[in-house]
């Protein structure tokens, strides 16, 4: 059974006049409550709040705590108009209101005002339970005329429901019967949320928030106990102390961890640059010092990185001691020779791209590569302009190629491979080759083409030469308004992520063009998650933002653009790490009418 709270809107954005909106969704509200309170007891709502409570135990605090009320905050403009909503809602127009010190002084915390500006009355109207039962609804108004200052607080109050509460009340109320109720709600997961003795009416109130797996609507339950209960009330409060203490050092040991990515990224880097992987026998464990011996390293030094470095599971320590060190799985990702090899992206992501995220904050600020701004010039430009940089930055690209392995098994380019004639695919900025090697040693009758800048170009002619299908490539310099015609299977791998939507538009019609009526496009990207979860296309959005002004995308905004270029979206399919392929053909005209 789930409860929902009685205090949300029940109106859509929209649907009256502001001052309308105002009075009827405190009107809805307080329905809703009195409703609450007439069809629920403690016995079932107590189990809901604090799941766990069962059998004796809660047979013991349902006899001694009664469902009371539910409480809530109304804003009323005056004192006619709340009449007005009691009436409305069923209620004794005519109950007697009183100071509320508690809500009046949990407000002003709130939203840092003097508690003399807020006016804040409690008032009970009777209803009654299930079978009979006097109970009541606990009604709290802040009087808010119109075009007062105070309707940014009503605003807020309304939309956060602080104040809604569930409430029970001790039938006897003995000092240390509240005690032990308090320790039982603790135990069961309900963290104090403030409370205060009211001279008004001699009562008690400690309020506790729900524990999250609460199967209630309601995020706050109240205990009363009627007279001065103030030393109970002294250890509520400390207790709310002691849970704000440890929330704090949570949150900074949460905050420490994440400011130390930097040095993540710097000794994975400095682990590879310094061939410490080469260095370390297969299977087998080596000491520091003899580490140290073969690259040339501080041995105390050497130590405290390897330390470091098995906290994330790159080396093992031995289990046997002498200090020695074993290679991971996850470290083995660092040696150079190896087939799946990521050390170009370590010294990648620890070389210029780290520099450029110092200065992230110009990014952010303008809307600028921070990338432009360090180095004076794009990311494509400078890097074309250092060779070994270029050289870094393909390789780099080559390990994550593996996001694309499956890429020669989709059903377009088994198509074109098992189509009578021979077939071309066309691999737009195709970088080293790797991708399309892939595809032309996967499929023998296929022939490629790629289409790149001109150091690039004949570094992709070896790479594709030394795969064996080099014969069966053509190879083209130039940018994206060269992009070849004719093909029969066109691909974007990483490319669109590169550029703002205006240069991905062009991009795709430059390969619209291109395209028979018959020809296939697809494109290899992350996708953004459309609800928000976490993704590596998240991160990877701000390092295009960064470094290349690029952005990562939703499907349907690659839709937009592939649309915007008259092209249609007909698919996507999952690639690993957490890439897509999406399958795109030219739109045809719909047939009017």
């Amino acid at each position: 059974m789930t409860t929902t709270l009685p205090d949300e809107s029940i109106l859509p954005a929209g649907a009256a006049l502001p001052g309308e909106t105002m009075f009827l969704d405190d009107t809805a509200r307080l329905r809703a409550a009195a409703a609450f309170v007439r069809e629920h007891d403690s016995a079932t709502l107590l189990p809901l709040l604090l799941p766990g409570l069962r059998g004796p135990e809660l047979e013991s605090v349902a006899a001694r705590c009664r469902f009371a009320h539910v409480g809530l905050l109304l804003f009323p403009s005056d004192a006619q108009d709340l009449r007005s909503r009691l009436v409305e809602c069923g209620l004794a127009a005519d109950t007697p209101a009183q100071p509320s010190v508690v809500v009046r002084a949990r407000l002003a915390r709130r939203h840092h005002r003097d508690e003399a500006e807020l006016d804040v009355r409690i008032l009970r109207p009777r209803v009654h339970g299930p079978a009979g039962e006097r109970r009541v609804v606990e009604v709290f108004t802040l009087p808010v005329p119109a075009h007062s200052d105070l309707e940014p607080i009503a605003a807020l109050e309304r939309a956060r429901g602080h104040e809604a509460h569930l409430a029970f009340e001790l039938e006897h109320p003995d000092p240390l019967v509240l005690h032990g109720l308090c320790a039982v709600l603790a135990r069961h997961g309900a963290r104090p949320d403030g409370g205060g003795y009211n001279p008004h009416e001699d009562g008690t109130v400690l309020y506790f928030t729900t524990p999250s797996d609460a199967e209630c609507g309601y995020r706050r339950l109240e205990l009363y106990a009627p007279g001065d209960h103030r030393d109970a009330l002294a250890a509520h409060l400390n207790g709310l102390d002691e849970h704000r203490d440890t929330d704090t050092h949570r949150s900074a040991e949460t905050l420490l961890h994440l400011l130390t990515g930097a040095w993540t990224t710097q000794a994975l880097a400095a682990f590879a640059r310094l061939r410490l992987p080469e260095a370390m026998e297969p299977g087998a464990a080596v000491g520091t010092r003899e580490l140290a011996r073969r690259t040339g390293t501080h041995p105390d030094s050497l130590a405290t990185l390897l330390r470091y470095l098995a906290m994330l599971d790159v080396v093992t320590e031995d289990p046997e001691g002498q200090n020695g060190f074993r290679l991971t799985p996850l470290g083995g990702l660092l040696l150079a020779d190896s087939p799946d090899t990521m050390r170009p992206l370590a010294l990648m992501y620890a070389g210029p791209f780290y520099r450029s995220f110092a200065e992230l904050d110009h990014t952010v600020r303008t809307g600028k590569p921070a990338f432009d701004e360090l180095f004076g010039e794009n990311h494509f430009d400078h890097f074309a302009r250092e060779p070994e940089l270029a050289d870094l930055f393909d390789r780099s690209m080559a390990a994550s190629s593996r996001m694309f392995r499956p890429l020669p098994a989709h059903p377009v380019i088994t198509a074109a491979a098992q189509a009578p004639a021979p077939r071309t695919v066309v691999d737009v900025a195709g970088g080293n080759g790797e991708l399309l090697g892939r595809i032309l040693t996967a499929h023998p009758s296929l022939r490629g083409t790629l289409l790149e800048r001109p150091h690039a170009v004949e570094t992709a002619r070896r790479s594709l030469d030394a795969a064996g299908c080099g014969t069966r490539c053509d190879y083209r310099s130039g940018d994206f308004a060269d992009v070849p015609h004719g093909g029969d299977v066109y691909i974007l791998s990483r490319v669109l992520h590169d550029w703002d939507d205006d240069k991905c538009r062009e991009i795709l019609r430059h390969c619209a063009c291109a395209m028979p009526a018959h020809a296939d496009l697809l494109i290899v990207e992350r996708l953004l998650p459309a609800d928000g979860s976490p993704s590596l296309a998240t991160a990877w959005d701000l390092h295009m933002m960064c470094n290349v002004g690029g952005r990562e995308r939703r499907a349907d905004q690659y839709a937009r653009l592939l649309a915007d270029a008259g092209l249609e979206l007909l698919d996507r399919t999952p690639l690993p790490l957490e890439a897509h392929v999406l399958h795109a053909r030219k739109a045809h005209p719909r047939p009017a009418g």
